[in-house]
């Protein structure tokens, strides 16, 4: 339990409400080429830019816990940040140095799998995301993980891989892939069989989240535990085979099986397996984990059967559910979370997205905690995101929520209210242009009724980001800047995340001179909790990263 707030000392706060917009994926460009926020016609966006305090947060790399620099943000880290105040090392981060200093491989649940394996004569599988993109897993964990395995004497290993195409290259899988076939076949020998036996894309196959479409999982299932699929001889036939058959990006490509000699699926899962599940981010991780763990209870699909295996998690994915009961690595350790310390002080709070991102202004921004620090002080909404390839409806919900939103702010019943408006990360990731620039046009419609209700109310708008992505959508040129050229002379779409620093506008009608208009700049976006505090009128923990606004 945290101790309530301290009053601020020379400021008291507004009449009307706090409410902080996370305009998921909408950062500043570096190039104007591909810069969708900008090619957008967003007039309310530029009028409150140009008229009301404003900086720049960093987002990614080590602003937001990751290993370095180089690494983009995402949504988890990035709401971990904003939500506790702080900078915690991150998954990828964790993992590595568990790698490095041989913890993971010293511990029980990695001796237990591998143990089991070693003594029954069965097979260790690891499904995971395939690539270097370091947001959901990377691919040299998986690689010291098989090394470690040969080593400590397992006979047998298959790679259930998931194409990746939105944390790198829209079509970069063989880049990945076919040097993992290699490897495997180069640490292979008389005694050692390692080979890929599975695949797919991860928004077509086993990676869903918040429950918004278990086919996912199910198609998933069939594929990586049972071995049901169209056959190929090797994932390089399959992927190339079916991205030209089926037109599709890496992320959308259908599910495939690698044969044996005989013909037969080369990996399905079997009684005495061990599997571990490589991902180490945790959204897209639970619903499969869930497939293998739970007993009858399970309601979601039908498993046609369930192997007994030893099953464990890369990390553990939901400390509060416990998913998975087995886990390789420990997570981050993250408390008193801005949350928390409002329900201390006594001051009620809301919290609304879509399905896609509602868990990110709950659970993660309350520090990848499942549920609500008061039943009383706490409410929180979704609204259900609809089952379509977001390219297809840009606006996605953000009319619903701004139409929730507003009867809210009208009520006078919440000092502190949050929302994220997932348009430029969900729809970036599908590499579609004019469909970002038209998400972003939505999105900058209903921030123009936001700012209306807020006004009227007599609060403050926080205007933010978690990460860049819409900002950044043709790849380019390292060195010279020049945009790549894909298929038929069109710029080569990106539909990863950004390097680029986000947004932090300050909407205050009713600013008075109590604070300066000249906002601390050269921060990281977990500043954004010490600056939600100052506004509702409280001071900041002393150890919470420094607030942007100076009094």
């Amino acid at each position: 339990m945290v101790e309530a707030l301290k009053k601020h000392q020379s400021f008291k706060g507004r009449k009307g409400p706090v409410v902080l917009c996370i305009m998921d994926g909408v950062g500043f460009g570096k190039y104007k080429e591909g810069d969708a926020v900008l090619s957008a016609s967003t007039p309310v966006l530029d009028e409150i830019m140009k008229n009301n305090p404003s900086v720049q947060l960093k987002a990614h790399g080590k602003a937001v816990g990751l290993p370095s620099d180089a690494d983009m943000g995402n949504s988890e880290v990035g709401h971990n940040a904003m939500g506790c105040g702080r900078v915690f090392s991150q998954g990828a981060k964790l993992v590595q140095n568990s790698i490095d200093t041989g913890a993971m491989f010293s511990g029980d649940t990695w001796k237990k799998l591998t143990g089991n394996v070693i003594e029954k004569k069965s097979t260790m599988h690891f499904l995971g995301l395939l690539s270097d993109g370091n947001v959901h897993s990377h691919i040299n964990h998986l690689k010291a993980m098989i090394e470690k395995a040969k080593e400590d004497g397992v006979k047998t290993v298959r790679v259930h891989a998931l194409l990746d195409g939105r944390d790198v290259g829209e079509t970069s899988a063989l880049e990945y892939f076919d040097p993992m076939d290699a490897f495997l076949k180069d640490l292979s020998d008389d005694s050692f069989d390692a080979a890929i036996a599975s695949g797919g894309g991860r928004m077509k196959i086993t990676m869903d989240r918040y429950n918004a479409d278990w086919s996912m999982v199910e198609l998933g299932w069939k594929t990586h535990v049972l071995g049901e699929g169209e056959l190929f001889s090797s994932a390089h036939e399959a992927i190339t085979d079916l991205r030209e058959r089926s037109g599709a990006i890496d992320q959308d490509l259908p599910p495939f099986i690698i044969s044996d000699e005989e013909g037969a699926p080369l990996g399905p899962v079997n009684d005495g397996d061990s599997f571990i599940f490589f991902n180490f981010r945790g959204d897209r991780s639970i619903e499969i984990s869930k497939a293998f763990a739970e007993g009858d209870s399970f309601e979601y699909f039908d498993r046609v059967k369930v192997p007994q295996v030893e099953y464990a998690g890369m990390m553990e994915y939901d400390g509060d559910l416990h998913i998975p009961e087995q886990f390789l690595v420990n997570p981050p350790e993250i408390s008193r979370t801005m949350s928390e310390y409002l329900v201390a002080s006594g001051v009620k709070q809301f919290a609304i997205s879509e399905t896609q991102k509602f868990g990110h202004v709950t659970y993660f921004f309350n520090g990848n905690k499942t549920g609500k620090f008061s039943e009383e002080l706490e409410t929180y909404v979704e609204i259900p995101s609809d089952v379509i390839p977001f390219e297809q409806k840009p606006a996605m919900k953000c009319v619903e929520i701004t139409d929730k939103l507003l009867e809210v702010i009208d009520s006078g019943d919440y000092p502190f209210i949050k929302l994220n408006f997932p348009n430029g990360d969900m729809v970036g990731h599908t590499g579609v242009y004019d469909a970002v620039v038209e998400s972003m046009e939505a999105m900058d419609s209903c921030i123009g009724r936001i700012k209306a209700s807020v006004e009227k109310a007599g609060g403050v708008l926080i205007l933010t980001a978690d990460h860049g992505n819409a900002d950044d959508m043709y790849e380019h040129d390292k060195k010279s800047g020049d945009v790549l050229m894909g298929a038929k002379g069109k710029p080569k779409a990106k539909t990863a995340h950004s390097l680029n620093p986000v947004p932090c506008i300050i909407f205050d009608p009713q600013h008075a001179g109590d604070y300066k208009k000249d906002l601390n700049s050269g921060l990281g976006i977990s500043s954004i909790a010490a600056t939600c505090m100052n506004l509702l009128g409280f001071e900041s923990p002393e150890d919470y990263d420094k607030s942007i606004l100076d009094f």
